[in-house]
């Protein structure tokens, strides 16, 4: 494990980006990053942080700050732990750079160029002020496949083409809302038969959930983590929000489903476009007393009668996050499968 340092210096709400064009066998060419550079013998982070800076933009920093250490892991280099700094006072004029060219860019505008997904993580760390932080960071060729901050796992996601395909690349859950990426999820909606029409099984989510706390939800659903499949994540969905086990066959795929939301919650901007596969899952019989709902996701559940929710859910009667054009997917679905 090599031991470097990596820099971003302010300057009107803008951080010095190197775009490294010119190194020949860099595992970064063409991306976009701080500046920065190996220790060298006997050397102290923070010395090669002033070296490395003159060397590759010719300021020299007055007022710098250790953020955090990243643990960076690549199948195609050697791995380096990395000190990360950011830096807001300086002396001197841009010199061109050895490695690539330099250039201020706007903080709003940094997820518009290309560079390692993972440092949108640590740069939005910094962005929030966050303590010291210990990130670490592994990659197979350049895609992001694990993050761990400070000894906790990060969900990461696959984004999608404009197509709904998967690119290979993959972004951490909360860069994703707050890009408005593209990304995968499944729904399953338990319903139970009656002898007139059918019910539908709601979850009231955790008031402590990070979007639409509170309020009334699909009967099962979640993102589906990078790598896994529909349903696949459907299925695990279910045994881990209400207990509810069940084999891949007994979901029954009632079609495709492109949600968005735009809006925010505590402040937090929130947006939500997410390409969901939509399942019924049959429960009739289902005695949700014996149900086992995770605490962290779910408060409650109900069951609701289809015809009063579609006015209920609709008109504000019940608080709720659910999509319009969802919810008569499954009167579609259900008066086809009732008369069989």
């Amino acid at each position: 494990m090599r031991l470097t340092t990596l820099c971003y210096i302010e300057k009107d709400d803008s951080y010095l980006m190197l775009h490294r064009t010119k190194k020949p066998g860099d595992i970064s060419k063409d991306m976009w990053i701080g500046v920065g550079g190996h220790l060298e013998e006997r050397e102290s982070p923070a010395e090669c942080l002033l070296r490395e800076v003159k060397e590759e933009t010719g300021l020299t920093l007055t007022s710098y700050r250790l953020r955090g250490i990243v643990t960076f892991l690549s199948d195609e280099a050697e791995g380096e732990y990395m000190f990360l700094y950011t830096a807001d006072a300086f002396e001197g004029e841009l010199t061109e750079c050895e490695e690539g060219d330099l250039q201020f860019v706007n903080k709003k505008e940094l997820h518009k160029l290309y560079f390692w997904t993972g440092d949108e993580i640590f740069l939005k760390l910094i962005r929030e002020n966050h303590p010291f932080f210990e990130l670490k960071l592994e990659y197979r060729g350049k895609t992001l496949k694990r993050a761990v901050l400070d000894g906790r796992e990060l969900e990461l996601l696959d984004i999608l083409s404009e197509e709904f395909e998967v690119t290979g690349l993959t972004r951490e859950r909360s860069i994703v809302h707050e890009l408005g990426t593209w990304h995968r999820t499944s729904h399953v909606w338990v319903i139970r038969r009656k002898e007139q029409g059918f019910d539908v099984l709601l979850q009231k989510r955790s008031r402590n959930k990070d979007s639409f706390p509170g309020c009334y939800d699909i009967s099962s659903a979640g993102h589906i983590p990078a790598g896994e499949d529909f349903t696949e994540s459907a299925v695990r969905e279910l045994r881990e929000e209400l207990g509810i086990q069940v084999a891949p066959q007994e979901l029954y795929l009632i079609g495709v489903h492109k949600g968005t939301c735009d809006t925010s919650f505590r402040g937090t901007p929130f947006r939500n476009y997410e390409y969901s596969h939509v399942y019924i899952y049959d429960g009739t019989g289902l005695d949700t007393r014996q149900l086992k709902l995770q605490e962290e996701e779910v408060e409650s559940v109900r069951w609701l009668d289809y015809e009063e929710g579609s006015a209920a859910l609709f008109d504000g009667s019940i608080e709720n996050c659910v999509f319009q054009e969802e919810w008569e997917m499954l009167k579609e679905y259900t008066v086809h499968a009732m008369r069989k």
